[in-house]
């Protein structure tokens, strides 16, 4: 799946994707049962999400079993990475370099952050060839 505005989760469905992530291959229930531990949660509003998250392709179903069970489309690092560029594309509308010279006189990198950031150049770098 490549990121997209329209395909980018929202805040809920972000959500949804945390508890399959961690659990791996849930139900609407199990899901349900887990969000609704730390906030007010209808068993239909997550059902309907991961039906249209199913349609963006964020989660895909399986209806082999009795009760459908829902997988992450993609792995958690790929999603979180997707997202991350194409926010800073809308913000800074433009190449990911704009956004680290328009941050960096704003916050002062410290030592770690800076091998950090190297770490994750040189690992785009290696998978783009």
């Amino acid at each position: 799946m490549k990121a997209t505005a329209q395909n980018n989760p929202t805040p809920s469905e972000l959500e949804i994707l945390q508890v399959l992530w961690s659990r791996g291959p849930s139900t609407v229930r199990e899901v349900h049962e887990i969000l609704s531990a730390t906030k007010q949660l209808g068993y239909t509003s997550v059902l309907k999400l991961m039906q249209i998250m199913t349609a963006k392709g964020l989660v895909a179903r399986s209806e082999t079993q009795r009760a459908h069970v829902y997988v992450a489309g993609e792995p958690a690092e790929k999603t979180k990475q997707q997202f991350a560029v194409d926010m800073m594309q809308r913000v800074f509308q433009g190449p990911p370099a704009n956004s680290c010279c328009t941050l960096s006189p704003a916050a002062a990198a410290r030592r770690e952050e800076l091998k950090e950031l190297r770490r994750l150049l040189d690992d785009y770098e290696r998978t783009q060839k």
